[in-house]
């Protein structure tokens, strides 16, 4: 089987989490910080939060943006479930907004027509969480613009989106958000093999998640209500989460950060390869932002069923059995059973239920050899002949 995503590690992440583990600290050493550096660095950002995983990383940056009950988190309908989640972890509402039929991100003309009416009816959204879908930028200047009209804060899911740049800067400079979330799951760019990163130009922000990611625990006598009765003295201020990421998690991470750029430009080399090969089938190949450069976390290509006799379904399962280890990404959140039971019904986004039907994310990683590549086009190739 050749699978859509796989991490590499190599002999200097092994030893660099061996180092860790032969030493005194296996959290809260001096790994994590080295990577929150690195990243921030990389990402030309002022601050960086390592949590366990994206999914925390959204949590604290929604909590540390004050979203709470009687308040409204926007995002996308295709994507992970996280992006809608965090808001609802906080006791908000969610809401969709659909996307543009050639980035697959948020559409930007949807929102501004979607924060007109809801200006209108008085039930703004108070954060708007745009997804860079498979690593691709979305429109962050557009969206920014809308922030300042409407009063909203954004937070970047870039989960896909590490290595990327958007307008010749680094995804994660934050130059257009208030927060950039990053994952560092085994799939995605670089790994730690479970992890997240918020990122932030505002110390205040930064502070609270770090304090949040903790137990809302502090041994900062600045931030403590009265004087400390002793060298061991802590304070808990807020109610915060556990939401640490280990010392060999730190480890791997600053390791894997030393081949990011070659990553992601291994992952682009890739895709030119696939658009060549796949030129001529029915499937619309993923566009790319002439300004931006994607991370290409994910390959999605959309299927023209009205050019073949086979369903969807049918050109997946061939795949599969081909040994391809296709995937789709993502169901659309409004169609799962739970937000279903929140109002939202089929037929609510209708251009993110029009990808959902059509799209297959092809192998997609550094490693994928072009024998490989071949193989998944020649399977592709033979699963949508007539």
């Amino acid at each position: 089987m050749i699978p859509y995503g796989r991490q590499e590690i190599t002999q200097a992440d092994i030893d660099a989490v061996v180092d860790v583990l032969r030493s005194d600290f296996l959290t809260q050493g001096p790994a994590v910080p080295m990577f929150e550096q690195a990243v921030a660095t990389y990402c030309g950002a002022r601050h960086a939060v390592a949590v366990n995983s994206a999914t925390s990383a959204l949590h604290i940056a929604c909590l540390a943006l004050g979203l709470g009950p009687g308040d409204r988190l926007w995002t996308t309908p295709v994507t992970f479930v996280a992006s809608a989640n965090c808001g609802l972890y906080c006791g908000a509402e969610v809401d969709f907004v659909d996307i543009d039929p050639l980035t697959y991100n948020m559409s930007v003309e949807r929102l501004a027509e979607k924060l007109a009416q809801a200006d209108k009816l008085g039930v703004l959204p108070k954060i708007v969480v745009p997804v860079h879908l498979c690593g691709q930028p979305c429109d962050m200047e557009g969206i920014r613009a809308l922030s300042r009209q409407y009063g909203f804060k954004v937070i970047e899911d870039a989960s896909h989106a590490i290595g990327g740049r958007y307008q010749d800067e680094p995804i994660g400079a934050c130059r257009y958000s208030d927060i950039t979330i990053f994952s560092f799951h085994p799939v995605k760019i670089v790994t730690t093999a479970e992890g997240g990163m918020a990122v932030t130009n505002d110390a205040d922000l930064a502070h609270q998640m770090a304090l949040l990611r903790s137990h809302g625990i502090t041994r900062d006598p600045t931030h403590m209500t009265h004087e400390a009765d002793g060298p061991w003295y802590y304070q808990q201020i807020d109610l915060g989460f556990n939401y640490r990421m280990t010392e060999l998690q730190g480890a791997l991470g600053v390791s894997q950060m030393t081949r990011l750029d070659a990553y992601v430009a291994g992952r682009h080399a890739i895709a030119d390869r696939y658009d060549a090969l796949l030129e001529g089938l029915p499937v619309m190949c993923p566009w790319r932002r002439p300004d931006s450069y994607s991370g290409l976390h994910l390959y999605v290509v959309l299927v023209q069923l009205e050019r073949i006799r086979q369903t969807h379904r049918q050109v997946f399962d061939a795949l599969r059995a081909q040994g391809i280890g296709v995937n789709l990404h993502y169901i659309p959140v409004h169609t799962q059973p739970y937000y279903r039971g929140l109002g939202f019904k089929p037929g609510d986004f209708p251009q993110a239920e029009h990808y959902y039907a059509r799209a297959i994310s092809l192998p997609m990683y550094p490693q994928l050899t072009p024998a490989q590549q071949d193989e998944v086009v020649s399977a592709l190739s033979e699963a949508l002949a007539p």
